[in-house]
């Protein structure tokens, strides 16, 4: 799971206020009932002992958003007076929600999210194509231009097709480059679209999807669907490296773990519901222990926060990944286990 967008929630101190908020804002009366739900909120982190400034920040973020169709959430997580980040849930979240604590609330983001598969999309055509690419962020759109369609003479038109083809395949391997992406699904004119295929790298080739759906519900299903079979294909492979390799398993031992530097994926069950609590230190993201004398002792004070935000800040800062899985797809004690890294640290095949 790419988690690479909370690192900034992660490199100051808090304590910070987290904001689940439903942002839709259709039917009657929307914007009312949307201005109540915010002031609900706001009282909350009053309470909670948030300071004025970065509720304001919060509240400005919420009526500066775009309006947007159909339903839809927001996650905001502010400090010292400034909103860190904001994201749009693509659906409400269960319940309207705000924490102050000495760490971000991210769990709840990071679950709707998913397992996020990086890919890169092309529409062929008219000698040229769109290239959009998401690598878990905002989808960010290339166009490469084609020009053979003036042409007078077929041979000169063949000779246009293949220059074009070229610089298209040389786009969609920038894009795919710069995202690691795992999938590339690509539409478009039958005519094109093997020129384009063609020109690209094998690395790249071998991760191409192929759809006569050049745009619409029918490029987005495939896309759906190409990207749903790699996050179950790495959710499967992640099981069978925790069933056969070096592994964690466990709160206290993969709290162990990531305190040593040595874990390379979390798997964990997500209960929204736990009451499961870990101690953290400031600053070094490996400072997290079960028992607060652990940290007593190295010299540093314990400070008591949720389970689930503690290990988001490890396993952000360390480097390692995560994935969220179900109770029946793995047994693990508590809910929580660890693939880790190999003696030499370097990643696990």
């Amino acid at each position: 799971m790419e988690l690479s967008y909370l690192r900034p929630l992660f490199a100051g101190d808090g304590p910070w206020a987290s904001v689940y908020l439903d942002a839709t804002r259709a039917g009657q009366d929307a914007e009312r009932r949307a201005d109540q739900r915010w002031r609900s909120l706001a009282e909350a982190l009053t309470r909670q002992g948030a300071d004025d400034a970065t509720i304001a920040a919060i509240g400005e973020t919420i009526r500066d958003q775009p309006r947007r169709s159909g339903r839809h959430g927001l996650a905001i997580f502010a400090n010292g007076g400034r909103v860190v980040l904001a994201e749009t849930m693509t659906a409400p979240p269960a319940a309207d929600l705000a924490v102050w604590a000495p760490l971000p609330h991210a769990m709840p983001l990071v679950a709707q999210r998913g397992e996020e598969v990086p890919y890169v999309r092309l529409v062929a055509g008219d000698g040229g194509g769109e290239v959009s690419m998401d690598g878990g962020g905002a989808p960010r759109r290339r166009t490469v231009k084609g020009g053979w369609s003036h042409l007078r003479y077929l041979h000169a038109a063949e000779e246009t097709w293949k220059r074009n083809a070229g610089d298209v395949a040389a786009a969609v391997t920038d894009a795919a480059a710069e995202i690691g992406a795992e999938v590339v699904v690509v539409a478009g004119d039958p005519h094109e679209v093997p020129r384009v295929v063609g020109k690209l790298p094998p690395h790249w080739r071998d991760r191409v999807v192929t759809t006569g759906q050049a745009g619409g519900s029918g490029l987005d299903d495939a896309t759906t669907k190409a990207v749903a079979e790699v996050a179950e294909q790495n959710a499967r492979a992640a099981y069978d490296r925790f069933g056969s390799g070096p592994h964690a398993g466990g709160l206290a031992d993969v709290v162990v773990r990531l305190q040593r530097g040595e874990v390379d994926q979390v798997l964990l069950v997500d209960h929204p519901e736990s009451t499961d609590k870990l101690w953290i230190g400031a600053g070094d993201p490996r400072l997290i222990a079960s028992d607060p004398s652990t940290l007593r002792d190295s010299g540093v004070e314990p400070v008591e926060v949720r389970a689930d935000a503690a290990l988001l800040r490890a396993v952000v800062g360390t480097g390692a990944g995560l994935l969220l899985v179900g109770p029946e797809d793995l047994d693990l004690p508590h809910g929580i286990g660890a693939i880790l890294r190999d003696d030499d640290g370097e990643t696990a095949a």
